[in-house]
Protein backbone atom coordinates (compact mmCIF):
# COMPACT_ATOMS: atom_id res chain seq x y z
CA UNK A 1 0.00 0.00 0.00
CA UNK A 2 2.78 2.36 1.02
CA UNK A 3 5.54 1.41 -1.31
CA UNK A 4 7.96 4.49 -0.11
CA UNK A 5 7.26 3.25 3.58
CA UNK A 6 8.53 -0.64 2.87
CA UNK A 7 11.75 1.02 0.89
CA UNK A 8 12.73 3.34 3.40
CA UNK A 9 14.92 0.68 5.22
CA UNK A 10 16.35 -0.85 2.46
CA UNK A 11 17.44 2.43 0.99
CA UNK A 12 18.49 3.41 4.76
CA UNK A 13 20.78 0.24 4.80
CA UNK A 14 22.09 1.30 1.33
CA UNK A 15 23.02 4.73 2.28
CA UNK A 16 24.45 3.25 5.64
CA UNK A 17 26.85 0.89 3.76
CA UNK A 18 27.62 3.35 1.79
CA UNK A 19 28.40 5.83 4.25
CA UNK A 20 30.53 2.76 5.81
CA UNK A 21 32.24 2.13 2.78
CA UNK A 22 33.31 5.38 2.05
CA UNK A 23 34.77 6.06 5.84
CA UNK A 24 36.80 2.82 5.40
CA UNK A 25 38.12 3.39 2.00
CA UNK A 26 39.19 6.96 3.10
CA UNK A 27 40.85 5.60 6.29
CA UNK A 28 42.53 2.92 4.12
CA UNK A 29 43.90 6.21 2.18
CA UNK A 30 45.04 8.21 5.53
CA UNK A 31 46.67 5.07 7.27
CA UNK A 32 48.39 4.46 3.61
CA UNK A 33 49.79 7.74 3.49
CA UNK A 34 50.17 8.36 6.99
CA UNK A 35 51.48 4.67 7.58
CA UNK A 36 52.13 3.91 11.52
CA UNK A 37 51.48 6.90 12.57
CA UNK A 38 48.03 7.05 11.39
CA UNK A 39 47.07 4.06 13.28
CA UNK A 40 48.81 5.19 16.31
CA UNK A 41 45.96 8.51 16.43
CA UNK A 42 43.00 6.84 14.69
CA UNK A 43 43.25 4.42 18.15
CA UNK A 44 44.27 6.92 19.89
CA UNK A 45 40.89 8.33 19.26
CA UNK A 46 39.39 5.11 19.50
CA UNK A 47 40.59 4.85 23.19
CA UNK A 48 39.95 8.25 24.46
CA UNK A 49 36.35 8.84 24.27
CA UNK A 50 35.32 9.75 20.60
CA UNK A 51 33.20 7.34 18.98
CA UNK A 52 35.47 6.28 16.84
CA UNK A 53 35.60 2.39 16.47
CA UNK A 54 38.28 0.25 16.24
CA UNK A 55 36.55 -2.37 13.50
CA UNK A 56 37.22 0.45 10.91
CA UNK A 57 41.25 0.89 11.73
CA UNK A 58 42.43 -2.17 12.26
CA UNK A 59 41.10 -4.43 9.80
CA UNK A 60 41.76 -1.94 6.82
CA UNK A 61 45.51 -1.77 8.00
CA UNK A 62 45.46 -5.95 8.42
CA UNK A 63 44.50 -5.74 4.89
CA UNK A 64 47.51 -3.35 3.81
CA UNK A 65 49.67 -5.81 5.37
CA UNK A 66 48.21 -8.85 3.68
CA UNK A 67 49.42 -7.12 -0.09
CA UNK A 68 52.70 -5.92 1.43
CA UNK A 69 52.18 -2.19 2.02
CA UNK A 70 52.44 -2.67 5.87
CA UNK A 71 54.06 -5.08 8.59
CA UNK A 72 51.47 -6.72 10.72
CA UNK A 73 53.33 -6.95 13.50
CA UNK A 74 54.27 -3.29 13.25
CA UNK A 75 50.16 -2.71 12.72
CA UNK A 76 49.19 -4.59 15.83
CA UNK A 77 52.56 -2.70 17.79
CA UNK A 78 51.18 0.77 16.74
CA UNK A 79 47.05 -0.20 17.37
CA UNK A 80 48.37 -1.48 20.98
CA UNK A 81 50.12 2.06 21.93
CA UNK A 82 47.45 4.29 20.34
CA UNK A 83 44.91 2.31 22.68
CA UNK A 84 47.47 3.18 25.80
CA UNK A 85 47.95 6.28 24.43
CA UNK A 86 44.32 7.23 24.43
CA UNK A 87 43.28 5.49 27.69
CA UNK A 88 45.97 7.57 29.36
CA UNK A 89 44.70 10.88 27.81
CA UNK A 90 40.86 9.41 30.04
CA UNK A 91 42.95 8.43 32.82
CA UNK A 92 44.50 12.28 32.83
CA UNK A 93 41.46 13.59 32.74
CA UNK A 94 40.01 11.67 34.99
CA UNK A 95 42.67 12.54 38.21
CA UNK A 96 42.83 15.82 36.92
CA UNK A 97 39.24 16.72 37.12
CA UNK A 98 36.88 13.84 38.33
CA UNK A 99 37.82 13.45 41.88
CA UNK A 100 37.11 17.21 43.26
CA UNK A 101 33.95 17.07 41.06
CA UNK A 102 32.63 14.06 42.38
CA UNK A 103 33.15 15.13 45.87
CA UNK A 104 31.90 18.53 45.10
CA UNK A 105 28.38 17.42 43.76
CA UNK A 106 28.57 13.77 44.82
CA UNK A 107 26.36 14.47 47.61
CA UNK A 108 23.29 15.41 45.16
CA UNK A 109 23.37 11.74 44.12
CA UNK A 110 23.83 9.87 47.63
CA UNK A 111 27.84 9.45 46.65
CA UNK A 112 29.63 11.25 50.20
CA UNK A 113 33.41 11.27 50.42
CA UNK A 114 33.45 8.07 52.20
CA UNK A 115 31.42 6.35 49.94
CA UNK A 116 33.62 7.27 47.60
CA UNK A 117 36.61 6.10 49.35
CA UNK A 118 35.22 3.12 49.62
CA UNK A 119 34.95 2.65 45.82
CA UNK A 120 38.31 3.89 45.26
CA UNK A 121 39.91 1.53 47.89
CA UNK A 122 37.76 -1.97 45.93
CA UNK A 123 38.93 -0.24 42.10
CA UNK A 124 42.87 -0.76 43.76
CA UNK A 125 41.82 -3.93 45.23
CA UNK A 126 40.30 -5.34 41.63
CA UNK A 127 41.27 -2.66 39.47
CA UNK A 128 43.74 -4.28 37.67
CA UNK A 129 41.28 -7.13 36.42
CA UNK A 130 38.84 -4.25 35.89
CA UNK A 131 41.11 -2.68 33.34
CA UNK A 132 41.68 -5.93 31.37
CA UNK A 133 38.44 -7.36 30.96
CA UNK A 134 36.91 -3.56 30.28
CA UNK A 135 39.41 -3.11 27.03
CA UNK A 136 37.64 -6.14 25.66
CA UNK A 137 34.09 -5.18 26.33
CA UNK A 138 32.46 -2.55 23.38
CA UNK A 139 31.18 0.45 24.68
CA UNK A 140 33.54 -0.15 28.01
CA UNK A 141 37.19 0.00 27.19
CA UNK A 142 36.71 3.79 26.11
CA UNK A 143 35.93 4.46 30.12
CA UNK A 144 37.30 2.12 32.09
CA UNK A 145 40.36 4.28 31.79
CA UNK A 146 37.95 7.04 34.15
CA UNK A 147 37.55 4.58 37.33
CA UNK A 148 41.04 3.76 37.02
CA UNK A 149 41.80 7.71 37.44
CA UNK A 150 39.81 7.93 40.54
CA UNK A 151 41.35 5.30 42.42
CA UNK A 152 44.93 6.49 41.21
CA UNK A 153 45.87 3.12 40.09
CA UNK A 154 49.48 2.69 39.18
CA UNK A 155 50.13 3.97 36.01
CA UNK A 156 52.47 0.91 35.56
CA UNK A 157 49.62 -1.18 36.46
CA UNK A 158 47.43 0.64 34.36
CA UNK A 159 49.22 0.67 31.31
CA UNK A 160 50.20 -2.98 31.55
CA UNK A 161 46.61 -3.98 32.01
CA UNK A 162 45.20 -1.91 29.05
CA UNK A 163 47.84 -2.90 26.82
CA UNK A 164 47.00 -6.54 27.41
CA UNK A 165 43.43 -6.11 26.95
CA UNK A 166 43.32 -3.90 23.84
CA UNK A 167 46.11 -6.43 22.50
CA UNK A 168 43.87 -9.51 22.45
CA UNK A 169 41.27 -6.99 20.79
CA UNK A 170 43.55 -5.57 18.00
CA UNK A 171 45.38 -9.03 17.29
CA UNK A 172 41.76 -10.05 16.53
CA UNK A 173 41.01 -7.42 13.83
CA UNK A 174 44.08 -7.60 12.13
CA UNK A 175 44.01 -11.08 11.86
CA UNK A 176 40.52 -10.63 10.40
CA UNK A 177 41.67 -7.73 7.63
CA UNK A 178 44.79 -9.83 6.97
CA UNK A 179 42.33 -12.72 6.01
CA UNK A 180 39.37 -11.01 4.57
CA UNK A 181 40.60 -8.36 2.81
CA UNK A 182 38.59 -4.72 2.33
CA UNK A 183 35.30 -6.57 2.55
CA UNK A 184 33.47 -4.71 4.79
CA UNK A 185 30.48 -7.15 5.41
CA UNK A 186 32.57 -9.96 6.13
CA UNK A 187 34.82 -7.68 8.35
CA UNK A 188 31.81 -6.44 10.38
CA UNK A 189 29.79 -9.61 10.59
CA UNK A 190 33.76 -11.55 12.13
CA UNK A 191 33.85 -8.24 14.52
CA UNK A 192 30.67 -9.10 16.02
CA UNK A 193 31.09 -12.84 16.04
CA UNK A 194 34.85 -12.63 17.56
CA UNK A 195 33.10 -10.80 20.33
CA UNK A 196 30.48 -13.43 21.23
CA UNK A 197 33.15 -16.13 21.27
CA UNK A 198 35.27 -13.93 23.71
CA UNK A 199 31.63 -13.46 25.90
CA UNK A 200 31.99 -17.10 27.63
CA UNK A 201 36.13 -16.55 27.76
CA UNK A 202 35.26 -13.36 29.72
CA UNK A 203 32.93 -15.12 32.26
CA UNK A 204 35.35 -17.95 32.43
CA UNK A 205 38.40 -15.75 33.79
CA UNK A 206 35.83 -13.38 35.99
CA UNK A 207 34.74 -16.78 37.39
CA UNK A 208 38.54 -17.87 37.67
CA UNK A 209 39.24 -14.42 39.18
CA UNK A 210 36.33 -14.47 41.84
CA UNK A 211 37.21 -18.09 42.89
CA UNK A 212 41.31 -16.90 43.20
CA UNK A 213 40.13 -14.21 45.22
CA UNK A 214 37.75 -15.44 47.96
CA UNK A 215 40.27 -18.51 48.52
CA UNK A 216 43.31 -16.03 48.72
CA UNK A 217 40.93 -13.82 51.53
CA UNK A 218 40.34 -17.25 53.36
CA UNK A 219 43.86 -17.96 54.02
CA UNK A 220 44.71 -16.82 57.37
Amino acid sequence: MFPEAENAPQVESASMHKILTSAVTAIIAIVGKLGYSGIVIMMFLESSFFPFPSEVVIPPAGYLSSIGRMNIYLVVATGILGSILGALFNYWLAVKFGRPAIIRFGHFFGLNETKFNRVEQSFRRHGNFSTFVGRLIPGVRQYISFPAGLARMPVASFILYTGLGAGIWIVILAIIGYLVGNNQELIKRYSHQSFYYLVPVILIITGIYIWCYQRKKQKP
